[in-house]
């Protein structure tokens, strides 16, 4: 059996923000740093499998010592500096393969950076290879043929999440010090809550994306920071986050993200429970009451927490939002499906889409938009009396790996291959700012989340939040996986 050296594991207990004054203040190097996560990732990732097409371990090690030069003369290039990085299969990586999780772009090496990779880097960050997600984003559960299933890092026999699940597992396993993600229907915020770590969905346009298929349409889906702490959580989203002219519905309000976030006063604090919205949303057994622990601890910190109706039709809701959902998948589909051969090579979830939106009218996108704007301004007249809303992060606990997703809730049938994940679509289609925050582990050690979202662009009031929560939730965050290998 391998075994990571003692010097490693100190290193890399580290939460990020704690590594980047080490780096800077030269306690460690930007070598040791390097050589100690490819050491445990030699160790651990061959079992769990977060992180995919990992680079040459000397190339790693000499851009490490680059860095290190850089801090001799006096140069950082910011708050990840010399920090390893691995980025989610689904943004583009200069030089680095992008599968987007297709057997269709098994060998796909863009040439430029996403606008994100593109920040990070700026930031000093070495981008070590990528994190593994389901094909082409879809479904919260990360697999795909190309790479195979990661693995939750609590229970290796049971579903990561996604679609950031390998960001998610190798957080948890301290196999990077952040992770970067995207969101479009909880794939930050599920994958966050099944490995005991923070997850935040930013406002949308807070982290814009370019380069984009349809500027104008990209709407629902953004990229967005996951830690195991909320100040590192903050500290990735400043880097993230900023008005590009390339990205014209992307926020440009100069908000500042890496402060400190302490001082939150819960007095006069009101968070509405909506639960499983009265009985709407299938639950498996233990959920609603774990994070209703979650709940308790929001309470001593001041916060009056009451259960609240979300008062209009949750179907019609989900029905706007698949019409959302189909058209813009089905759009990102298109150009792989030029050439009918290739449908034999796209998974049949996707391909479901796709078909689904054959039969979509502009009158059926029309509709859903106006609902999509009466929900909005619906979840606006609850802002007038909360300060921010509490959801559960999934409606399941992680299931079998082997399985591709949950058929059935509590006796109730899923009719899309998505239905077990509707509890985050609140707000992706609000555009809400969302973080996931451990709520507990049940008795067989499985973690959950709870989502916290806030009101518009009050990405800073969400995190001061979290940050106030996860003083008073050590027992929960500081729970460590019993890594196999």
């Amino acid at each position: 059996m391998k075994s990571i050296p003692p010097s490693d594991t100190r290193i890399l207990d580290m939460d990020a923000s704690a590594l980047s004054l080490a780096i800077h203040e030269k306690h460690v190097s930007c070598r040791e740093v390097m050589s100690a996560t490819l050491d445990r990732i030699a160790v651990l990732n061959p079992h769990y499998n977060a992180i995919v097409s990992l680079q040459d371990a000397d190339l790693l090690l000499a851009q490490a010592d680059e860095r290190d030069s850089q801090l001799a003369q006096g140069i950082s290039m910011g708050w990840m500096h010399g920090m390893p990085q691995a980025i989610k299969d689904l943004s583009a990586t200069a030089g680095i393969v992008t599968t987007h999780g297709s057997p269709l772009l098994r060998d796909s090496i863009p040439a430029t950076d996403s606008l994100m990779v593109e920040r990070m880097k700026q930031a000093g960050c070495i981008v070590i290879g990528k994190t593994n997600t389901p094909e082409f984003g879809l479904g919260s559960h990360t697999f795909n043929d190309v790479f195979g299933v990661t693995r939750n890092a609590y229970d290796a026999t049971l579903s990561a999440g996604g679609s950031s699940g390998g960001g998610a597992v190798a957080l948890a396993l301290r196999l990077l010090p952040v992770a970067d993600g995207s969101d479009f229907m909880g794939s930050l915020r599920n994958p966050a809550g099944w490995n005991n770590v923070f997850g935040f969905r930013p406002s949308q346009g807070r982290v814009p994306g370019w380069p984009n298929q349809d500027t104008w349409m990209s709407q629902l889906g953004t990229e967005g920071p996951m830690g195991r702490t909320v100040q590192d959580v903050a500290h990735l989203l400043d880097v993230q986050a900023g008005f590009d002219a390339r990205s014209p519905l992307s926020i440009s309000d100069g908000v500042r993200f890496n402060v400190p976030l302490d001082g939150f006063d819960g007095k006069d604090v009101r968070i509405a429970w909506l639960g499983d919205l009265s009985g709407y949303l299938p639950m498996e057994q233990g959920i609603l009451d774990i994070c209703e622990q979650g709940l308790a601890r929001l309470q001593r910190l001041g916060c009056a927490v009451e259960p609240t109706a979300l008062g209009t039709p949750p179907e019609n809701v989900w029905q706007s939002w698949l019409v959302w959902r189909c058209a813009l998948v089905a759009s990102r589909l298109a150009p792989m499906l030029l050439k009918p051969k290739n449908r034999a090579f796209i998974k049949p979830e996707a391909l479901w889409e796709y078909d689904q939106a054959a039969s979509l009218t502009g009158t059926d996108f029309i509709r859903a938009s106006v609902e999509r704007t009466m929900f909005y301004r619906h979840l606006l007249s609850h802002f007038e009396q909360y300060d921010f809303l509490a959801l559960p992060v999934s409606q399941v606990w992680p299931f079998d790996a082997e399985e591709r997703w949950p058929k059935c809730i509590s006796g109730v049938a899923m009719d899309t291959y998505h239905r077990w994940m509707e509890v985050v679509i609140y707000a992706t289609f609000a555009g809400l700012p969302c973080i996931s925050v451990p709520v507990g582990f049940n008795e067989k050690g499985l973690p959950m989340g709870m989502q916290l979202i806030g009101k518009p662009r009050g990405d800073l009031a969400v995190l001061q939040l979290a940050h106030a929560y996860e003083a008073v939730s050590q027992d929960l965050v500081q729970r460590r996986p019993e890594t196999v290998y």
